[in-house]
């Protein structure tokens, strides 16, 4: 298969364009708002065709591959306006066409790329989509991408592990029911399937993509629940520099009783980036070193990060980029609160701040990073091929009180993708996925899983309404053994409500079915948790789900506000999930097992307002979340454990010149179940947690305070873990 591949790959490079080379010209131009300041990141496409791309720092954009004659362009931008206009070019010529886009806070994200791994500009995805730009992490100061997902409607990090609509719950290191990629290429660990949020240098991220709702028609494994594709900055021409550096404080606790140091921790980082390019290559390379003292007993962190980009024009229809990135870790590890007698508890019954004295030292050493390639081809305006290869690698060290455990990780894959424009109303691609992963551990053993994968897609449009549906086949073994095929296919539609174009209402529907593989770690496991083994499952089967969407953007009202609201409702069968075993005589272990049909409903909404268009926007999000888990071999029934019933966000922002504020707010329900309840301590209590944030901005400099869990509101997400508690950070940003 693969061999079939790259030969199809080869002929498609070498197959000149349909016509002759002169029938094609150059398209560019500079992107600006109506006071002549340069928009960054604003999409230009030529409609119907592959052709799109985005402006650089300075608001410049360039389209090669332009066919003769007259063609329509279209350019936007998050929070501006839709531009449309036709264009007139000469073959083997350059032309200029310059955009004006006037501000529009209410206008809806103008491409859309996670849905159908290809841009749709101006088309409204079948699924949800949320997006976070620039402006969102540059605004929330965050120094990891992690934290700014945090608030997009409908998601939720449990101790590190991401929900989309209540997806995956959490259980630690193991699993992730949420797919991350960059650029595209997946990014879950090889040997656990988590995510390292951590990875990238949060300057050099763009934006953010998030799919709710099963992807696996396209991603295959792992995008279970939903998608999350982290865009990296592209290098602009000419040489830039960036620095950034902060510095931070934790509060104390609020009880004199829970105290455990006499001075407050510390926290602070130091990220730089340079880069250099022109139109036919450029290069971008960072580093960074981030410590904190933590929050609580045991908990410092250190974390040296360096990453690259480069690109190269090696012709006018080829563009070629490498990126990578490392990073080295050493932190302590709070396995647990303090329970009465486990420490100096002072008279408590539980020290939320302390650990139990015999996880006194429990720390873990990691190292992990990345390499991927990818070369896109347009083979002519309606044909382009995509191809890449990506390896992950992470490395880690647990060293506890009485014991030490490792495991190396590694993830190759690839694919080749075809990307076809027949006419302007239809879109279709197909494409071949291959996955290697392996692991070499002294808890997960030494095994390896293939994947291999065909997929297909296609959109068209009938009348006002636009029609997607495709398929994936999946083919897994583990360890050489026998294949395990799953198919994943999708339909969606999505029809416009009124007559407004790119910015009216659509009512969308899709229904679409999810699946994913047990990774080699819930396989193999054998530890210890709790006091119990925990023992291996090599039978483990895939996780499969059917997911249903029906949805509503509206249209502006009252001219200064936007409702988008879906319906959903996810049917799942053989979740994988801990169960404890009671063996003759008095035996006790934990297995990983398929044992639960659960069923995942609920309500997710958001609404954008913009009162005073230029100073003031507001949004809200709300998410209601019904779940059921049955047993298998058992008619009893139950809630899904740590799933909230009600999340809520709440965000507002002002800006008056070069300053801004703004606040974000956050609120979960007390979960109604956790795991192993019986064994661990079951204290738990609503979320409700406040941020406040300024900034400042002058040429070059910018200034940006935060604080964090504002009112120092003390709760955990997951049984014996504190949450973080006041954190006030100063940030300085330098540009050039």
């Amino acid at each position: 298969m693969h061999r079939a591949i790259a030969a199809l790959l080869v002929v498609l490079a070498l197959c000149p364009a349909p016509g002759d080379a002169m029938a094609q010209g150059v398209l560019r131009g500079w992107v600006h708002d109506p006071q002549g300041a340069p928009i960054r990141g604003a999409a230009v496409a030529v409609r119907g065709t592959t052709l799109a791309t985005e402006t650089d720092l300075e608001g410049r954009y360039r389209i090669p591959v332009v066919p003769a004659g007259t063609v329509r362009v279209h350019a936007a931008a998050i929070g501006y306006g839709f531009v449309d206009t036709t264009v007139a070019l000469t073959g083997g010529d350059s032309t200029t066409v310059d955009f004006i886009l006037s501000l529009a806070p209410l206008a809806l994200p103008p491409v859309d790329v996670i849905s159908d791994k290809v841009s749709h500009f101006g088309d409204r995805p079948a699924t949800s989509v949320a997006q976070l730009t620039e402006r969102d992490l540059d605004r929330r100061a965050v120094n990891t991408v992690d934290e700014a997902i945090d608030h997009a409607p409908g998601v939720q990090f449990v101790n590190g592990q991401i929900n989309l609509r209540g997806s995956t719950g959490y259980v630690q290191g193991l699993n992730s029911r949420v797919l991350m990629t960059v650029d595209g290429v997946p990014m879950n660990q090889g040997d656990r399937g988590g995510i390292s949020w951590d990875l990238l240098p949060v300057d050099d991220i763009e934006g953010v993509q998030i799919l709710k709702g099963a992807g696996s028609s396209l991603y295959g494994s792992a995008a279970f629940g939903g998608v999350v594709n982290v865009t990296t900055r592209d290098i602009p021409n000419g040489l830039h520099t960036r620095a950034r550096f902060t510095g931070g404080v934790y509060g104390d606790p609020p009880h004199a009783v829970w105290r455990f140091r006499d001075s407050p921790g510390l926290l602070g980082s130091g990220d730089v980036a340079a880069s250099y390019g022109n139109d036919e290559w450029g290069g971008r390379f960072s580093v960074g070193d981030r410590h904190s003292d933590g929050y609580r007993q045991q908990d410092q962190d250190d974390h040296l990060h360096f990453a690259g980009k480069a690109r190269w024009q090696s012709s006018v229809k080829t563009r070629i980029d490498v990126s990578g990135a490392w990073a080295v870790d050493r932190y302590d590890v709070p396995l647990s609160w303090c329970s009465r007698g486990k420490c100096d508890d002072l008279g408590q019954v539980f020290q939320p701040f302390k650990v139990d004295t015999t996880e006194r030292g429990a720390r873990t050493d990691s190292r992990k990073g990345y390499l991927a390639a990818q070369v896109r081809t347009t083979v002519s305006p309606t044909l382009a091929w995509v191809a890449r290869g990506s390896w992950l690698r992470t490395h880690f060290t647990d060293l506890r009180h009485s014991t030490s455990e490792f495991g190396v990780g590694n993830r190759f894959g690839t694919e080749g993708r075809l990307e076809a424009h027949p006419d302007s109303t239809r879109t279709a691609i197909v494409g071949a996925e291959a996955t290697f992963s392996d692991v070499t551990s002294d808890i997960f053993g030494t095994h390896s899983q293939s994947e291999f994968a065909a997929y297909g897609q296609s959109d068209q449009r009938i009348g006002v309404a636009r029609v997607s549906g495709g398929a994936r086949l999946d083919f897994l073994a583990v360890d050489g053994g026998s294949l395990t095929a799953v198919v994943s296919p999708r339909i969606g539609i999505s029809v416009p409500t009124d007559r407004r174009g790119p910015n009216g209402g659509t009512l969308r529907a899709s229904i679409g079915r999810g699946f994913r593989s047990p990774t080699m770690a819930e396989r193999f496991v054998h530890t210890t948790a709790l006091g119990f083994d925990v023992v291996p499952n090599p039978t483990l089967q895939p996780e499969t789900s059917w997911s249903f969407e029906i949805g509503h953007t509206s249209a502006p009202l009252l001219r200064f506000m936007r409702l988008d609201a879906a319906v959903f409702w996810t049917e799942a069968r053989d979740l994988i999930e801990p169960r404890l075993l009671q063996l003759p005589p008095d035996t006790v272990e934990i297995r990983l097992q398929n044992v639960v049909h659960a069923r995942l409903a609920g309500l997710d909404a958001s609404v954008i307002a913009a009162p005073i268009p230029d100073r003031l926007i507001a949004t809200l999000g709300y998410t209601y979340l019904s779940t059921r888990r049955r047993l298998e071999g058992d008619s009893t029934s139950g809630p899904l454990a740590f799933r909230p019933r009600h999340l809520v966000t709440l965000g507002a922002d002002y800006a008056l010149g070069p300053i801004g504020v703004g606040a974000d707010f956050r609120f979960a329900s007390r979960p109604e179940r956790i795991e192993l309840e019986g064994f661990v301590d079951p204290r738990r209590v609503p979320v409700k947690v406040l941020d406040l944030r300024a900034g400042w901005k002058r040429g070059p400099i910018e200034w940006r305070l935060l604080a964090t869990n504002v009112l120092n509101y003390i709760h955990n997400l997951v049984p014996e873990t504190l949450a973080p508690v006041r954190t006030i950070t100063l940030t300085a940003v330098w540009s050039h």
